[in-house]
């Protein structure tokens, strides 16, 4: 892409305006998250402990959302159509942002300036109505947001991680580069800097952007230190959890002291450096691109064995492709006492117990493959889905780079990729919660097996 091109993209579609719209994507995604798992029959309510609060009667039972109904009467809607009304208001707002920015420009890199305040008009507006105390404007899904949001960041070092924290906490990592993009946005917002290019910083100003970058990650490995302090763990799974998102931290800095470099060298060389960023004759590049390739590897590899159960990257025992024996153990259920795995039935009430057996009974049956022995999704989905991760994950790092992205100010190849990660980690949450409820249901198996063995059988005299 040429200046000229470079110039008329960044007028046209500003950066503000990228995040803004990734922002939304993402809240699109995990609509379509709670949609697509509510439809596969995973009660992901639970197990996010993603609950009706505020307009639902007392109850010493707290139920799942999606089983909330009195004398017959639904007082619910599915957990995901609030968010799907939300996201239609964002981008609402967004086009109409966007399009005010857009008439009053006219296509002229002139003008671009003496607008940009609709960017921050647009958003302020959204952080605004993000924090906004009263009851309107969605305020449950906000507060929801905000809790987890507070948790994650101020995570208590003696209580467990909720499952939500960790999802959240990963989703935000996917995040990292809008994150510096907003950071950016804003300072590009102040008056005196232009819109249409990042504004020259040196010294250790030069280290911020890849510090804020860095939080989400530093976010999740705190989580993960936490887990591994627990009294009750005796695993080091969490251990080398904390060492793959401690990965993440050398490619950020060594981008970003590449990046450094680079504008050093156009002090002597011109512009042109910027056309090939890829100078594999320096130390740092190297050093990059070998901590890249370690990072990615490493994160496609926990992605597919820890995240996702799947055996294609372990070693095979002679028994792992044998299916175990079919168990009638319903499964693991909420502390109302419904399954999380479970056939949504829309006549269920709170009143009665005449159903509840049948409830009980009302669990997704799972499918035994390769794989792993349990399968909740077709069989042809999880291939793919590997496939998908391991092409995205290999860009992965690229849009934590910096350095690669230097003459486009963030620029719209790197929005696309931003595009891309937001997809490969909207398809992750979907086997993500669905390895959480199977490895809940054998918990749930094996402490009745114990329990039932702790039981003296009754003696008849």
């Amino acid at each position: 892409m040429s200046t000229a091109e470079e110039i008329s993209a960044n007028t046209s579609f500003p950066l503000p305006f990228r995040v803004v719209l990734l922002t939304g994507l993402g809240i699109l995604g995990w609509a379509a998250n709670l949609h697509g798992l509510y439809a596969s029959n995973i009660d992901a309510v639970s197990a996010l402990d993603l609950r009706v609060e505020s307009f639902l009667p007392k109850s010493p039972y707290p139920l799942p959302a999606h089983r909330w109904t009195l004398h017959g009467r639904r007082l619910w809607m599915p957990p995901y159509t609030n968010i799907y009304y939300l996201c239609a208001s964002y981008f609402l707002w967004f086009f109409l942002t966007w399009s005010l920015y857009s008439l009053g420009i006219r296509g002229s890199p002139l003008f671009a300036d003496a607008f940009k305040y609709i960017a921050a008009v647009s958003l302020i507006t959204i952080i605004g109505v993000t924090i906004c105390p009263f009851d309107a404007l969605f305020k449950r899904e906000r507060d929801q947001f905000l809790r987890v949001l507070k948790r994650c960041l101020f995570p208590s070092s003696s209580n467990p991680i909720y499952f939500s924290d960790i999802v959240f906490a990963d989703i935000l990592t996917s995040f990292a580069k809008i994150l510096g993009d907003f950071c950016l946005s804003c300072y590009m917002l102040l008056p005196g800097n232009s819109i249409l290019g990042q504004p020259h910083v040196s010294g250790w100003k030069r280290w911020l952007l890849p510090t804020i970058m860095s939080l989400p990650y530093l976010v999740r490995l705190r989580q993960c230190l936490i887990e591994y302090r627990l009294p009750s763990n005796e695993s080091r799974r969490p251990l080398f959890n904390a060492l793959k998102y401690a990965t993440s931290f050398p490619v950020i800095y060594f981008s970003a002291a590449h990046r450094a470099v680079l504008l050093e060298l156009a002090k002597v060389k011109g512009d042109e450096v910027f056309r090939n960023p890829w100078h594999g004759e320096h130390l740092l590049f190297r050093l990059w691109f070998l901590t890249a390739i370690i990072n990615s590897f490493y994160s496609f590899w926990w992605d597919v064995t820890h995240d996702w159960g799947l055996h294609l990257l372990k070693p095979q025992d002679r028994d792992s492709c044998n299916p175990p024996p079919r168990s009638e153990v319903p499964s693991p259920r909420d502390s109302s006492g419904f399954p999380l795995l479970s056939r949504h039935n829309s006549e269920d009430t709170v009143e009665g117990s005449e159903n509840d057996d049948s409830r009980s009974q009302e669990y997704h049956k799972p499918r035994y493959h390769s794989l792993r022995p349990t399968l909740l999704y077709p069989a042809y989905v999880y291939p793919l889905l590997v496939v998908i991760n391991f092409v995205l994950r290999m860009t992965w790092s690229i849009k934590l780079s910096s350095h690669l992205h230097l003459q486009t100010d963030g620029g719209h190849a790197i929005f696309y990729v931003e595009i891309a990660e937001i997809v490969r980690r909207w398809l992750w949450v979907f086997i993500r919660v669905e390895w959480e409820m199977i490895k809940r249901n054998q918990e749930a198996s094996k402490a009745k097996d114990e329990y039932q063995l702790d039981v003296p059988s009754p003696s008849f005299r």
